[in-house]
């Protein structure tokens, strides 16, 4: 107990991202509640669970993207490095700088791989070596080799699993902190699901990682910790506001949860 409380205040000391009392409404509709959660530095997160549990509602949380609908609102605290990321003074693309988004199905920009790569950089006024960022970008994304003799082709020519790396090659090129991935295998057959979960293991050396997956096996593969949401009917119109059941370590998760519908959903008995 004692050896576990201190694994609790170290993983507390080094969160990167804390989320306090948080409640997600569009309009007036609460769509999560009460979620209670703090990302580790370099390590992979992964948020499971059903459809309609709130999973990727919170990861758009964590770099603003969810402000881009009109009737989004947020109570409670997101905080990066103790900095309220919703305070009235914070600039949302500022936030996208440091906390970068790869999304469920690869979207390749209409450029070159370059451009695709050195895009980000560009827009925010990069002043060093633009050739060095692409190249190292590619190799980090486990993608250089693959693409080094045909940089000036259309991001579109590579495959779908080339095309997810070339989107993680960009998104690590514009220098974040923290990488959201939202279900970035679900479009990849496995041969390229097993390469960017690979590249995921690599790429937690130098970045915290969040990731949203439906894929059990996904979860028990590549991530450290792992949250666990569920969601329960609200009121007699079908609606359901999701919440966040439990949050640990992947391998006690999966083994020894504490919540019996932990338990339930990562057995397969739902979801």
């Amino acid at each position: 107990m004692q050896e576990s409380l201190r694994n609790d205040e170290e993983l507390l000391r080094q969160s990167v991202i804390e989320l306090m009392d948080v409640d997600i409404f569009y309009g007036t509709y609460k769509a999560v509640k009460e979620v209670n959660l703090n990302i580790p530095k370099n390590k992979i997160t992964a948020f499971i669970g059903p459809s309609g549990c709130g999973k990727s509602t919170i990861l758009r949380c964590l770099n603003r993207l969810n402000d881009l609908i009109s009737s989004f609102k947020l109570k409670g605290r997101v905080t990066y490095h103790g900095q309220d990321l919703y305070a009235k003074d914070i600039d949302p693309v500022e936030v996208r700088k440091r906390i970068g988004m790869v999304f469920q199905r690869p979207n390749p920009f209409p450029k070159t791989i370059y451009d695709n790569v050195a895009y980000g950089a560009r827009v925010n006024g990069y002043k060093g070596d633009l050739d060095e960022l692409v190249e190292t970008s590619l190799r980090r994304a486990a993608l250089w080799d693959e693409v080094k003799d045909k940089l000036g082709e259309s991001g579109f020519s590579l495959s779908g699993g080339q095309q997810q790396r070339l989107c993680i090659a960009r998104t690590v090129a514009a220098q974040p902190e923290v990488v959201l991935m939202d279900e970035p295998c679900s479009a990849l057959d496995p041969i390229s699901t097993l390469k960017i979960e690979e590249l995921m293991q690599e790429l937690k050396e130098n970045y915290t990682i969040v990731i949203v997956t439906h894929n059990m096996q996904q979860a028990t593969r590549v991530a450290d910790m792992t949250a666990f949401f569920n969601a329960e009917a609200v009121g007699n119109k079908g609606n359901k506001v999701g919440y966040l059941v439990e949050f640990d370590q992947t391998e006690k998760i999966f083994s020894n949860p504490e919540e019996q519908s932990t338990k339930d959903y990562v057995s397969g008995r739902f979801g």
